[in-house]
Order: structure tokens, then sequence, then C-alpha cells
């Protein structure tokens, strides 16, 4: 278990400080695949320097398995990191060194033997679906080849934690897709905690089962990935997972009262819904905008209802008698009042 207790990070400069992180309090469990997700600037990548201590802290604690890293010594720190393997976007494989011997680089440093090293190696390019590359060179592998060989390399240590610093940013759609496959089935065969930062909604949305999304170095809302991105919160949070294609909908819809549902179950996309709401109760909606996605094995998406003012209070009730489907009456300040002739 890693427990990230009221940490904040400040950075010092003859002009000004910068509160990179603001009073962090994180629980990530062993075993789960933990999504940090936020913009540009919004303190990802510092925190995960501060999991391992790259970057200390200047106030709280960083506890993995009840260990406190910010009170051990230098030796018994580096012990530790060994636990704790990290990958990046820039995948940083060592250039005159071939694929096999990139791996067993961090083998020989712990003064592994090179006949041991070799024969883990091998075992890793296995796992990673890269057999045949040992004697490649990174210059002669895509890119999501050398992200392969730089999880190969960070697995070599056997670590507990993998951290996965903006991992896929580099690497195209489908490239991506297999690279999260690839750490999903990491994390469930060998049991590794892996802690991913990104600013992409789909990577979270893809292998993550907890999220927490950082804002100005804040944490402004954590929990299950279905809990979270099918009823936000906070305004980070709805921005991230609401569609840009929502506010576009939000201002055409001015004569109407807007009406957002949200699906919360495989089985509730499939229902006929608004049908059987102009069929029940005579209530015509006009759909103003529909997105859905699939985290993990069921549907989830944002629908916007148009909604006469005369009939929102019974649509309200109609639509909340689904179980599976949570409903919110959306306020847009760009309507047009009854009788506003301003407008």
């Amino acid at each position: 278990m890693i427990q990230i207790k009221n940490l904040s990070k400040q950075f010092y400069s003859a002009d000004n400080t910068v509160d990179a992180l603001r009073n962090i309090n994180i629980t990530i469990n062993t075993g789960d695949i933990y999504g940090i997700i936020g913009m540009s600037g919004a303190g990802k990548s510092t925190l995960v320097r501060c999991i391992n201590m790259l970057e200390r802290p200047t106030s709280g604690s960083v506890v993995i398995d009840d260990v406190d890293m910010a009170m051990l010594p230098e030796n018994k720190l580096r012990d530790m990191r060994r636990n704790i393997a990290m990958i990046f976007q820039s995948f940083n494989l060592l250039m005159q060194r071939n694929c096999l011997d990139n791996i067993c680089f961090p083998l020989e440093l712990t003064g592994v033997s090179r006949t041991e090293a070799i024969k883990k190696a091998a075992e890793l390019l296995e796992i990673v679906g890269l057999p045949d590359k040992a004697k490649s060179y990174p210059s002669q592998l895509s890119g999501g080849q050398q992200q392969r060989i730089a999880i190969a390399r960070a697995l070599a240590s056997n670590p507990r934690v993998l951290l996965c610093d903006e991992a896929t940013s580099a690497l195209d759609p489908n490239t991506t897709g297999q690279i999260l496959d690839l750490i999903k089935d990491i994390n469930e065969k060998l049991g590794i905690t892996v802690i991913v930062i990104t600013h992409q909604m789909s990577v979270v949305e893809k292998i993550c089962n907890r999220v927490a999304i950082l804002e100005n170095g804040s944490v402004v809302e954590d929990g299950e990935v279905s809990e979270v991105f099918s009823s936000p919160k906070s305004d980070a949070a709805k921005r991230l997972v609401f569609p840009e294609g929502e506010a576009d909908a939000l201002l055409q819809n001015i004569n109407e009262q807007t009406v957002r549902i949200i699906y919360n179950g495989s089985t509730a996309a499939g229902r006929p819904l608004i049908a059987g709401m102009a069929s029940d109760e005579g209530i015509i909606a006009n759909i103003l905008f529909a997105s859905s996605k699939f985290i993990g094995d069921k549907v989830y998406g944002s629908m916007l209802l148009g909604i006469p003012d005369k009939d929102l209070d019974r649509a309200m009730e109609y639509l909340r008698r689904d179980p599976l489907v949570l409903v919110e009456h959306v306020d847009n300040p760009h309507r047009i009042e009854q009788g506003d002739t301003n407008a």
C-alpha cells in the first residue's frame, strides 16, 4: 500500500515561490492500477517524482508498505527505489547498447552475474513480446517497441511498484492501446501496483481502477474510475469527462430546459428511455448531444436533452425512475427566458 499524506511541494526562486503540490492525500492499494490525471501544469510529474523521492517533498510523507520514504538514509533509499520502477514518455534507452544489454544494465549495477542477467533479460523479452529483438538497437525499433524494452528494463529489478509518467503520450492510438494492454497484463500476472500519470482520459478509462484528478497542485476529486467518470463533481473532472460537444450543444439550446442523463451501467445504454418517456408521458425531448464509452465491461456515457419548460418536472421524475442513470438539470446561462425581449 502507498499512502501519500498531506504532501506539499514548493519551488523557490529569487522572485517568487511556486506551490507545485498542495496537501495531497491519496491511498493506493496493493495491486491497483491508479490513474493520476490532470492538464499540463497540474503537478502530476512532480507528484510521481515525490513518490520515489527523486523530488523531496517540502512537507508531508510518502509511506510505502509502512516505510516512510523521507525518513530513510540515502543507502536505504537506494535499496527501496529498486522496488519502484519508472517508465517515461521518452523511453530513455541507452542507444549504444542493444535491447538485451539495455535490460541487463540495471542488473549489472546491483552485482548480478552476466549469466543470470542474460537469463533474466531473455525472460523479460518474452513477457513484453519481443524475444526476437535481443540483438537489435533502439534506433532500429519503433516507438512502441522501444517502450516495450523500457518496460522490460523496468521489470528487471522485480519491482513492487511501476510508475508510468506519460508513458504512451508519444505513441499513436493503436500502439498506445497495445502498451496499455501490456501494462494491464503485467499488473494482473505479476501483481505489480501501477501508477499511471497522464493527461488523457482514455488512458485512465482503459486500464485504471481508481483515479485522482489534479488541478493546480491539488486533488480535486478521487475514487473509483467508474464513479468519478459517471458522475464527476468537480469542475476539473467535468471538463475531462464531458466532451466539448456538450458545451456547443448548450450554446445552441437557448429555448428549452437542459437535462443531462449519465448512463451508469451496461444495460442502461440499451434501454429505450427517451422513446419510453415520449410514449408513456407524451414528453418529446430534443436530443442535443450523446456520447458513450466503455470502462471495463460496462458502458458509461452522457446525453443532453432539451425539454420544454412545462414538461421539466415530469421529465425529471420519469427519468429518475431508472436506477441505472443519473439525471441532473443543467443550468444554461445562455437560455432565453420566456418574455425576455432583450435576447
